[in-house]
């Protein structure tokens, strides 16, 4: 496992906030109440507006992971704040698509259970002590999903295409992926969990061998200690 303090530069602090890449995520949850807003208007006006929020949020999402491994400016408040700015984007959105009857709630129902999940999941491990990594599947699916919304957002054709259609086959597309992503990080996580608790567990009965040693080692020399006081006494 890679040490965490490699990728960080002389000199930085992981507890600084005002970073690039954290500025970009804050202004990503900013653009959230946007993307419903302009939703809200139900109008093909609202509609494009809505689409171009959602796409400059998406492209803030690559910048700060981005800028953040490149130039070694990963934070606390980045690892935290990150994975929930996309968050509140997708499920946000998700939500209000369904208000607008252009989903059906098994989609938003599946999603956002996968959601929570998975936070449950990270969550459990971040009490056992344990990292559980993006997985690729986990990064297809984020990436589908940031595709698919902004399509199923443009109710009308465009140019006689049927872009709606294409957004909803592609959030059907999405759940599977999502799913199986979940079994990925479910399964990586108790293979991991596993392998921790097997290490505490021979790091223990080393320490308690250890122990006593020590003790075995005191004890012999408080008697080689006594007898030679017994020898030195015999001799006199």
């Amino acid at each position: 496992m890679q040490d965490p303090q490699a990728d960080i530069k002389p000199g930085h602090d992981e507890l600084t906030f005002n970073t690039i890449p954290n500025q970009l995520t804050v202004l990503r949850m900013l653009f959230v109440p946007l993307v419903i807003w302009f939703l809200s208007w139900r109008t093909l006006t609202g509609d494009g507006i809505a689409v171009g929020v959602f796409i400059l949020a998406a492209v803030t999402d690559y910048f700060d992971g981005y800028i953040a491994r490149t130039q070694n400016l990963v934070t606390v408040y980045g690892k935290l704040l990150d994975p929930l700015a996309d968050k509140f984007l997708v499920v946000s959105t998700i939500i209000m698509l369904q208000e607008l009857d252009r989903i059906s709630y098994v989609i938003t129902i599946l999603l956002v259970c996968r959601e929570l999940g998975i936070t449950a999941l990270r969550a459990l491990a971040s009490a056992e002590g344990v990292i559980i990594a993006a997985s690729n599947s986990g990064k297809w699916k984020t990436a589908i999903q940031m595709v698919a919304l902004p399509l199923v957002m443009i109710y009308e054709p465009v140019f006689g295409l049927p872009i709606f259609k294409l957004g909803v086959v592609l959030l059907y597309f999405s759940i599977a992926v999502s799913l199986w992503s979940a079994k990925d990080y479910a399964v990586d996580f108790f293979k991991t969990l596993k392998e921790v608790r097997k290490r505490r567990t021979h790091l223990r009965a080393e320490t308690k061998a250890y122990r006593a040693g020590t003790r075995a080692a005191k004890k012999a020399a408080r008697k080689l200690l006594r007898e030679q006081k017994r020898h030195a006494r015999t001799r006199r």
